[in-house]
């Protein structure tokens, strides 16, 4: 190996130039860890009559339904608009932090490193 660096590392990138790259990148990945987390994401369901909200933290924060979803005969109905509402808001939400931190990492794939 040479000295200061690595064999076969792009422009002869030696280790406290590494170890400053992998500082910056978690540093960023807090930050935008603790901005996600205090976002929200709002999905909808059966035409707009049910609608819910989740941080980033996958917790439901807000739930809206519109007292016409409201039947007593057909709670079920009631029941699945809300989980489809649920579960599309947590959608919305991993795929904004999927897409961060694709954006962080460029595309590499670290294999659940973070």
């Amino acid at each position: 190996m040479a000295k200061g660096g690595f064999r076969g590392m792009p422009g002869g990138m030696n280790q406290a130039a590494m170890i400053k790259q992998a500082q910056k990148m978690q540093m960023e990945m807090q930050r935008m860890q603790e901005e996600m987390e205090n976002k929200t994401y709002t999905a909808a369901a059966g035409g707009g009559m049910v609608k819910a909200s989740v941080n980033g933290k996958h917790e439901l924060v807000n739930l809206e339904i519109n007292p016409e979803a409201v039947d007593p005969d057909d709670v079920e109905m009631l029941q699945d608009m809300v989980i489809a509402a649920v579960n599309e808001a947590m959608r919305a939400a991993d795929t904004e932090a999927a897409n961060n931190m694709s954006r962080l990492t460029g595309g590499l794939n670290l294999g659940g490193l973070f």
